[in-house]
C-alpha cells in the first residue's frame, strides 16, 4: 500500500503510519506521487478538492490527522468511492489541557506578566488576577473535547454550563442551557463546536453584547467561529476582559488583534503534543492495516 502524507506530521506519527505500508512524506512533487497513491494523509494545509482528487485516480482513502474534515470535499470523495476518516479522539486530552491552561492564563494575566517582565518591568500590583474556583465556564460545543474540558474544569471547582443543540452526550457535571443563557452567565467561554453554517461567527457583536462585562473568551475550534472585528472592538473598549486564540480565519495570523495586550495567542497548537501525535499515527496505521 502506498501512503502519501502531504502535510507536516510528527516523526513519531510518521513512524507509526509506516507500519501500514510504504510512506512518501511531504514529496517535492505531490502530483507525481498522488498518481499511484492508495491512501492520503492530510492535516489542515492540504485542501482536498474535486480537482485535487483528479490527480489521484487510485486513491481509496483520505485520512485527516485531526478533528473535523472541513478541508476535504467529502461529497467528491463519496462520488469516487473514496473513504474519508479522521482521528477525533487522538487529540482530545491535548486540546482539553490547553483549554484549561488558557483559562488560568487569562484569569491570572500570565501573558501580560511574561511580556511585562521581558520588557524590564515589575508590575506586581497591576497584574492582580482572579481565581477560577467557583467561576462559571461556558462551553460552546460539548462533544468529545468539550466534555473533557468540563471534567477538568469541574475538578478545579468551576461551575460548568454548555450549549449544544440535540443530540447531546451525557457529560457529568454539565448543565445544558440555551446560548443566550450561557452568554449571560459565563465568566469565561471556550469554543469546541464543529464547523457548520450555524457556528460561523457564533461570537459576534450581538452575542458579545449579551456577555458579562469583563468576561473572557477562548477559541480552540475554528477561526471562522469568531468575528475578529467584533472581538477586537469589545477588547479595546473593555467589554471583554481578554481572549485566548489558537485558531484564526487566516493562518498564519497577522491581524490587528496582535496589537492588544489582553489576548493570548498560540499558533494552532491545540493538538500539538507528542502524545497526541503518536496516538494519531497509531490510529491511522491501525485503520489502514484493516484494509481499504
Amino acid at each position: 500500500m502506498k501512503i502519501v502524507i502531504s502535510d507536516d506530521l510528527d516523526a513519531g506519527a510518521v513512524e507509526n503510519i509506516k507500519k501500514a505500508g510504504h510512506v512518501v512524506y511531504k514529496p517535492a512533487n505531490l502530483d507525481t506521487e498522488l498518481a499511484d497513491a492508495d491512501a492520503l494523509v492530510v492535516r489542515s494545509a492540504t485542501k482536498v478538492t474535486k480537482e485535487f482528487l483528479g490527480k489521484a485516480p487510485k486513491l481509496k482513502i483520505v485520512f485527516r490527522a485531526g478533528v473535523g474534515v472541513d478541508n476535504i470535499d467529502v461529497e467528491a470523495c463519496k462520488a469516487r468511492g473514496i473513504k474519508v476518516q479522521n482521528t477525533p479522539s487522538a487529540s482530545t486530552n491535548a486540546v482539553a489541557e490547553i483549554a484549561m491552561g488558557l483559562v488560568i492564563g487569562l484569569f491570572r494575566n500570565l501573558g501580560r506578566a511574561h511580556h511585562s517582565m521581558k520588557s524590564g518591568k515589575w508590575e506586581k500590583k497591576a497584574l492582580m488576577g482572579h481565581e477560577i474556583e467557583r467561576k462559571t465556564l461556558g462551553i460552546i460545543g460539548c462533544g468529545r473535547i468539550g466534555c473533557a474540558v468540563a471534567h477538568k474544569a469541574h475538578a478545579l471547582g468551576m461551575k460548568v454550563v454548555a450549549y449544544n443543540p440535540p443530540p447531546r452526550i451525557d457529560c457529568a457535571g454539565v448543565h445544558y442551557v440555551e446560548l443566550d443563557e450561557l452568554l449571560a452567565h459565563s465568566d469565561v467561554i471556550t469554543i469546541h463546536a464543529g464547523a457548520s453554517k450555524e457556528t460561523e461567527n457564533i461570537i459576534n457583536a450581538k452575542s458579545i453584547g449579551k456577555m458579562k462585562k469583563g468576561a473572557y473568551i477562548i477559541n480552540l475550534a475554528r477561526g471562522n467561529m469568531v468575528d475578529e472585528e467584533a472581538l477586537y472592538n469589545a477588547l479595546k473598549e473593555g467589554k471583554l476582559g481578554g481572549a485566548a486564540l489558537d485558531v484564526y480565519k487566516e493562518e498564519p495570523y497577522k491581524g490587528k488583534l496582535l496589537e492588544l495586550e489582553n489576548v493570548i495567542f498560540t499558533p494552532h497548537i491545540g493538538g500539538s503534543t507528542f502524545e497526541a501525535q503518536d496516538k494519531i499515527g497509531a490510529v491511522i496505521a491501525e485503520e489502514l492495516k484493516k484494509g481499504i
